[in-house]
Formats: C-alpha cells, structure tokens, sequence
C-alpha cells in the first residue's frame, strides 16, 4: 500500500514579499496552511498566512493601507475620513458585483466617471465633505457619478429625488407625493 505524501512546506524564510521579510516558520493550521513571522520595512513584526504572502494578498504589516490613506490627507489615527469613505462606496455599489447595493447603481447600468476612479480628482471636484447629514447625489437618478449630475444633499433632499417618486404639479408647484 502506498504511503499517501503529505505536502511538503516550501521554505520561505529570508524571502520578501512586498514590504515583509519572512524571518521564520511558526506553525500549521488544522487545514495545513502554514503561518510565518515576517518583519516589515516599518520595523513592526508580524505572523502571516504563507499563501497571502505568496499570492500578494498581504504586503505589509498594515502600514501600507495607512499611509495610503496619509498620502490623500483623509484620514484621522488610521481610519478614513467621510469623504473618503463616500467615495469608496459610491466605488464599490458601482463595480463591486458583490456588493448589497450593486444591483440599484452598477447592476442597472450607473458608472463613475473615469476621472473619479481617483479620489483626489473626485476630491478636487466636490470640494470638502459639507459635514453631518449630507452624502452624495446624483441630480438624474438615471446617470452616472460625474461632476455635471453630483451634488452634496440631506437625506431629505435625496429622498425626494427617487426613482419611485411621481412628480406632481399644481399650480406651477412640483412636489412629490
């Protein structure tokens, strides 16, 4: 009878893999996948996934996503700020399949214009975040995320702007019923 061959460790010490360092093996899960301690450029040590490291999924201690975030000045102890959070979801319900949202915005056709994919020139375009109670919205519920059909608006002001609200006139005022 032969002997089945277990997998065999690919030894990753002394390896880089973005900005971490494999220093050494630590231990196997129960599923067989091996964890090892790697030190990043930043100095900090930490234990990651080997197929993270290898599959590029983990880059860094965490550093990097930080001062992604640094270098567009939106962010506060490491979380992101308002603005940029809005933008990263407008992003998402728009091209992340995946998403509870993207069947309302990139499932029935809605895009971000090329030059928003940026947050800086999204940034540039709508200026600072005009503070509590107001998100992004699109003037024609139908077209995409531009300068031309963006504004700023209170929940109030977004809800009268639905696809399932009718319009009515009475003498020459619009409401929505």
């Amino acid at each position: 009878m032969k002997q089945k061959n277990p997998r065999k460790r690919i030894d990753l010490v002394g390896q880089k893999f973005g900005r971490l360092l494999v220093l050494q093996f630590i231990d196997k899960n129960k599923w067989r996948d091996s964890f090892w301690l790697c030190k990043c450029d930043c100095g900090k040590e930490k234990i990651i996934l080997g197929k993270s490291l290898k599959n590029g999924d983990t880059k860094s201690c965490g550093c990097l996503n930080i001062e992604k975030l640094t270098k567009h000045g939106h962010n506060k102890n490491g979380k992101s700020s308002e603005i940029y959070t809005i933008w990263q979801s407008m992003i998402q319900r728009c091209t992340n399949p995946n998403h509870k949202a993207y069947y309302n915005y990139g499932g029935r056709g809605i895009k971000v214009c090329k030059k928003w994919l940026e947050f800086p020139n999204f940034l540039k375009d709508m200026d600072e975040h005009p503070g509590k109670g107001y998100s992004i919205d699109r003037i024609n519920n139908n077209g995409n995320y531009c300068k031309s059909n963006c504004r700023w608006a209170t929940r109030k002001e977004q809800a009268r702007n639905k696809r399932n609200n009718h319009l009515e006139t009475h003498k020459k005022n619009t409401m929505s019923n």
